[in-house]
This record gives structure tokens, C-alpha cells and sequence, in this order.
């Protein structure tokens, strides 16, 4: 979360239950990656609790290291994660060839990003009540489009409202945190997504797999 340790680490406990919740409920393998994505933001939102432990206590040492593992999510992991958890959730068609296509995005935007992460630490600092990381090479076009095609537009071709509706308030957080919160905007928006992520539930408490997605190859 974005404003304490103690609020970080209680997002981080919620999100434990809501995604341990959501994958018990998904029934088949393709589903799973979908449903993890409250677990994983739970342990991204324990790794920047101790981003703002290493504040407090002057951990000098320990600090780059969580930065890196929080910029692990949040740069390179989403890019790629979203496409491939949503293209899985899709019978046979033209989705699974346009998500494939936001997957091939995805995948060069999280690639160029963690080698930029070698070449280029992004550096956090407690400011103004947030934690702002220094990254400079995300906000470049291409890149920036990059990453928002794949961790929002790419829900929009979903077959599945739920993801629909995931896709669509994780676009609109984006846009209010970069129009708002500018200078704190990976940790203002990741704790958007975070929050937002238990719309991941909704789409697991729909009723059996129908027989036309059966007919598609959907069971595995």
C-alpha cells in the first residue's frame, strides 16, 4: 500500500485471504494464473511494507534489494502476467490471436524494462507521505503504451465481463494516479490494482463452464 507499513502490510494480509479464496475456487488449471492475481499482489504489497520499514530503520543495504524485488512486479511481471493469465481463460478464436499479440507487447515491454533496471536502479524515497520510485525510462511513449495495452487494454478483448470490468477500472486507476499522483505513481497505482484486484473473485463465482466453451476446448 502507499501511505504506511502497517497499512502495506494489512493490504498485503487481505489480499492473502481474497486470492487464497479466489484460486481455491477456479476448477481448472488454465484458471489458475487468472486467479493468483491477488496473491501476487499480496506479496508485492508485503515487499513495499518493508520498502517503508527500510525507511524507518535506515536499512540502507536492505532497500535496493526490496526496491528490486517491488520493481520486479510492478515493472516486468504485469506486462507479461495479465496477457497470458487472461489469453488462458479463452476458448479457441480471434481473442486468444489479439491477446497473443498483447502477450508479444507485453513481453517486450517487461524485457526492456528489467535490463533498464540493471542499467539504471530505480531508487525509492519516502516523499510527501508516499514512497516515489525514480524511473525514469517508464515514462517514455512507447513504453508507457506498452505496459498499459498489456496490463488493461488487453482485458478489454476478454470474453468475460468480469476480466472486462477488471480491465476497465484497472485503466481507469491508471489514468487518475498518473493525472494525480504523478510523482508517486507506481505506488499510488499499485495500490489501486491491488485493491481493485478482488474483482478477480467475481469471475469465479459464475456457474459451471457451458457446454458451447466445453465444445472449445475450454476444459482441460
Amino acid at each position: 500500500m502507499c501511505f504506511s507499513a502497517s497499512a502495506s502490510f494489512a493490504a498485503a494480509g487481505a489480499l492473502l485471504l481474497v486470492g487464497v479464496l479466489t484460486v481455491k475456487k477456479a476448477q481448472k488449471g488454465r484458471e489458475h494464473p487468472y486467479a493468483a492475481i491477488p496473491l501476487l499482489f499480496s506479496v508485492q504489497q508485503f515487499i513495499e511494507g518493508m520498502i517503508w520499514l527500510t525507511f524507518r530503520f535506515d536499512a540502507t543495504v536492505l532497500n535496493p534489494a526490496m526496491t528490486f524485488l517491488y520493481s520486479l512486479f510492478s515493472h516486468v511481471l504485469w506486462p507479461i502476467y495479465v496477457p497470458v493469465a487472461v489469453l488462458l481463460l479463452e476458448p479457441a478464436g480471434w481473442r486468444r490471436t489479439v491477446l497473443a499479440t498483447f502477450l508479444a507487447g507485453g513481453l517486450g515491454t517487461g524485457l526492456y524494462l528489467l535490463v533498464s533496471m540493471f542499467r539504471f536502479p530505480i531508487v525509492s524515497r519516502e516523499a510527501g507521505g508516499h514512497i516515489e520510485y525514480d524511473s525514469p525510462h517508464f515514462f517514455i511513449g512507447p513504453v508507457i503504451a506498452g505496459y498499459l495495452a498489456a496490463t488493461c487494454i488487453s482485458m478489454l478483448f476478454s470474453s468475460h465481463k468480469a476480466v472486462k470490468l477488471f480491465g476497465i477500472a484497472a485503466l481507469l486507476s491508471f489514468a487518475t494516479s498518473y493525472a494525480v499522483y504523478t510523482r508517486w505513481f507506481f505506488s499510488i497505482w499499485c495500490f489501486f490494482a491491488a485493491i481493485l484486484s478482488g474483482i478477480v473473485f467475481l469471475h469465479f463465482t459464475r456457474g459451471p463452464t457451458s457446454s458451447k466453451e466445453a465444445a472449445n476446448g475450454m476444459a482441460i
